[in-house]
């Protein structure tokens, strides 16, 4: 199916035979690239990255350079398909659509008749588009008055940190990494994860500049850096307050700008002097020599960088951990020069009208419950109470796999096999929670569709058009929504807006939407040094250390160091730190049925240091336990020092199905919640690994 096709340099087809549609492709990583979908007699027969766009320069990531190995799947779900077996079975029989969705609309409207907030969406990143995203789905579960989903599994920790330290998600623009001196790659692993940086990056170490990684793992990024700073999971805010303190005692400090641009100085310098090297190598598990020489570093080069990314947000202590690392930049006036600061995510930098897409005012004034996703294993088994609400009686999920992907997976399974619950699924295949619905409806991919990007990775808004006629019977997010609306008797003008012009209304007045249809991408203007001169989005206009916001919430208005809720070194039964990132080849859930890239990645595996697996009895190819109080979970050990002494890698989010006893590693993971923002913990997790 992937023929050679060449493509121009402007972006266009090569093959008189054939053309070219410009897209975006829609998964959840910071690149955000531009795509070029070649089509032929209707059919996609490649896709590659757009090289007129200056951000993707006609390269693609391995997985979505095979996207058309995704639409064209021969498991793709391609008409509506009903239950016909237990819970949990994947048993269905195909349905019309018009079977399908009066029945959806009829159950829907029964509970809605007792109380809508007895229904519940859920969803996440599964499309990064606006409008195949929240916006008609917003504005239906506002119509009906559903419950509110607190959408927090993957960033919120580190978004509530930002917003107040500097005041939003903003930051440095990411191309200007290529001039810096001196790069931290912090809870990265840019090489699967960010490749397009990862590029700039590279530019950067060719003219001379220091890479470092601060990473638990030794991932291949760690492995192409100058220095590799090997921390305990859980311990960022420790190492950012030692390396605060070396800049205070040997005087690396921009007085300056620490004067003219920030909130709370003296307050934080107290705090950071207590933080000697000597302590935080204690608890972070790195030589004290090297945090010395990571300070010295960061304290006299220029202009110096730091990309931030979510792995080091996702323990108890996240937001604090963030708001420390982000405070550094400020301390030597990294600011003041384009290729030095901080990027952590740049999408605040987008004038997105939400409310335009989602239409809040469909609420009329009612104030429905919010539930936050992470916990979605114990509230569908929760009874209805005066505190919590009505009991989940009906569960619509789209752009997410939450059988796969929450923690604590054997609750979330619990929750989704109550026969009582009724739950629709919008999916592209039979994934783990399609196979528990009572109804899977056929979605479209972003072949079929049109949607509008923003990215956090760079400041492009990115326009995809459709490139081919939606596969089967499958229909865009939007249309099922707009189908129930009309069911359902909603009958404001809004439920029949076009796909089309939800494109336009994202953006409004504010990007020139002909520029997006002529070139596919139109860039948001941004200072190249945009906190050069303070300016920071926060309510004084000054990078907060003291934030009184959070004083005025009860919380600690400084960063600090938060121990994890399950502190790695405490002996007992459980004596492993276990974080979970993502396998190189797959993108949170997705792609993990696309065989070509499951055979490179090969099967569920443990990482474990040499050591640790010594001590046990543990070879590699050997099938272990993983487990602590919440379940178990079996895969294939890895012996390798990409795991770190008391420290184990179980790379995620394989789909259950593929895994040895139907388990992923989400079975370990808890339901407990960060310090700020109410995000998962996934890597404050503790667990034992023996021989199966």
């Amino acid at each position: 199916m992937n023929h050679a096709i060449d493509i121009s340099p402007d972006g266009e087809c090569a093959d008189d035979s054939a053309t070219s549609v410009r897209g975006a492709c829609p998964h959840d990583c910071p690149d955000t690239c531009a795509l070029v979908t070649t089509v032929r007699d209707g059919v996609a027969i490649a896709v590659r990255g757009n090289p007129q766009h200056r951000h993707t320069q006609g390269v693609l990531c391995a997985k979505v350079s095979r996207y058309t190995e995704r639409s064209y799947h021969p498991e793709r779900l391609l008409h509506p398909l009903r239950r016909s077996g237990p819970k949990g079975s994947g048993r269905f029989e195909r349905v019309s659509w018009d079977e399908a969705l009066d029945d959806i609309a009829q159950r829907l409207r029964a509970i809605a008749s007792r109380d809508p907030q007895a229904i519940l969406p859920y969803s996440y990143a599964g499309t990064m588009g606006l409008v195949q995203g929240e916006s008609m789905a917003a504005r239906f579960f506002h119509r009906l008055g559903a419950s509110l989903l607190d959408r927090t599994i993957c960033s919120s920790a580190g978004t509530d940190a930002l917003v107040h330290t500097l005041g939003g998600k903003v930051g440095m623009k990411v191309e200007h990494f290529a001039e810096s001196r001196l790069i931290l790659i912090w809870g990265s692993n840019s090489i699967a994860s960010n490749l397009h940086f990862w590029r700039m990056a590279q530019q950067a170490k060719r003219a001379g500049a220091r890479l470092v990684c601060i990473d638990p793992r030794r991932t291949e990024t760690a492995e192409k850096c100058h220095d590799h700073v090997q921390l305990l999971p859980g311990t960022d805010a420790a190492l950012a307050l030692a390396l605060m303190h070396e800049l205070i005692v040997n005087d690396w400090l921009d007085h300056d700008y620490l004067a003219n641009h920030t909130v709370g100085w003296e307050a934080l310098r107290e705090r950071a002097l207590r933080w000697d090297p000597q302590r935080a190598s204690a608890i972070c598990g790195v030589p004290a020599g090297q945090i010395r020489s990571l300070a010295r570093d960061w304290g006299t080069t220029r202009p110096a960088a730091i990309r931030l990314n979510y792995g080091m947000q996702r323990v108890r202590g996240g937001g604090n951990a963030v708001r420390a690392v982000a405070c550094l930049p400020a301390l030597t006036g990294a600011w003041r020069h384009p290729a030095g600061g901080l990027l952590l995510s740049s999408s605040g930098m987008f004038p997105v009208d939400k409310a335009a897409l989602q239409r809040p005012d469909l609420l009329a004034g009612r104030r429905p419950r919010t539930l936050n996703m992470v916990t979605i294993g114990d509230d569908l088994l929760r009874a209805g109470s005066p505190q919590f609400g009505p009991r989940i009686e009906a569960l619509v999920v789209y752009n997410s796999n939450p059988v796969a992907v929450a923690p604590e997976s054997a609750r979330v399974v619990a929750g989704f096999a109550r026969e009582d619950l009724f739950t629709v699924v919008l999916e592209q295949f039979r994934t783990d929670t399609a196979d528990f619905a009572d109804y899977v409806l056929p979605a479209t991919t972003q072949l079929e569709h049109w949607d509008v990007h923003l990215s956090y990775g760079h400041t492009d808004v990115l326009l995809n058009r459709p490139a081919i006629a939606p596969v089967g019977q499958a229909r865009p997010n939007t249309e099922i929504f707009r189908a129930l609306a009309r069911r359902l008797g909603f009958d404001e003008p809004c439920f029949a807006e076009s796909d089309e012009s939800l494109c336009r209304a994202a953006y409004g007045e504010r990007v020139d939407f002909e520029q997006l249809l002529q070139q596919g991408y139109a860039t948001v203007p941004m200072a190249d040094a945009p906190f050069a001169h303070g300016g920071f989005p926060t309510p004084s206009g000054k990078c907060e250390f003291f934030s009184e916001r959070l004083a005025r919430r009860g919380l600690d208005p400084l960063p600090d160091h938060v121990p994890n809720h399950e502190p790695f070194g405490t002996g007992g039964r459980y004596p492993l730190a276990m974080i979970s990132p993502p396998a190189r080849n797959f993108l949170n859930s997705s792609f993990v049925n696309v065989r070509s890239l499951r055979d490179i990645e090969g099967e569920p595996v443990l990482e474990i240091h040499p050591e640790d697996a010594a001590q046990r009895g543990i070879v590699t190819r050997s099938i272990v336990r993983v487990f602590n109080d919440r379940g178990e979970y079996r895969c294939k050990a890895v012996v390798a020092d990409r795991a770190r002494p008391g420290v184990v890698n179980g790379l995620g989010v394989w789909w259950r199905k593929f895994g040895l006893a139907g388990t992923n590693v989400n079975q370990l993971t808890s339901q407990k919640l960060t310090d700020l923002g109410g995000g998962p913990v996934f890597y404050d997790c503790l667990v034992e690994v023996l021989p199966a």
